[in-house]
């Protein structure tokens, strides 16, 4: 049984960054999901795939799975990185490219 340790990323489609500060223990899948031939649903046997547990920080998972046996892997979160952006810039007369409509 191996689960990993993430942070989630912000969706785009939220403008803040609610549910972003937890991390999160997932199981990895141990069996392959199948098809169903009558209605096309896919589905599985594998119930550790419905779960998904958060904790406030990266220790306490890691302690979690520890404490638990669980086989772990650490996913480390990528900070994005913002470019600043000024509104003016956009009517500068020394501008790159021609501003038009």
């Amino acid at each position: 049984m191996a689960a990993k340790i993430y942070r989630p990323a912000k969706t785009a489609m939220q403008s803040g960054k609610a549910k972003t500060h937890l991390w999160v223990l997932e199981f990895d899948p141990e069996v392959p999901r199948s098809i169903d031939p009558v209605f096309g649903y896919t589905s599985s046997s594998d119930m550790k795939q419905q779960l998904r547990l958060t904790f406030e920080t990266q220790e306490l998972a890691e302690a979690y799975a520890k404490r638990e046996g669980i086989e772990y892997r650490v996913i480390q979160p990528k900070e994005p990185t913002r470019q600043a952006i000024s509104y003016t810039d956009n009517f500068r007369f020394n501008r790159q490219t021609p501003w038009t409509h």
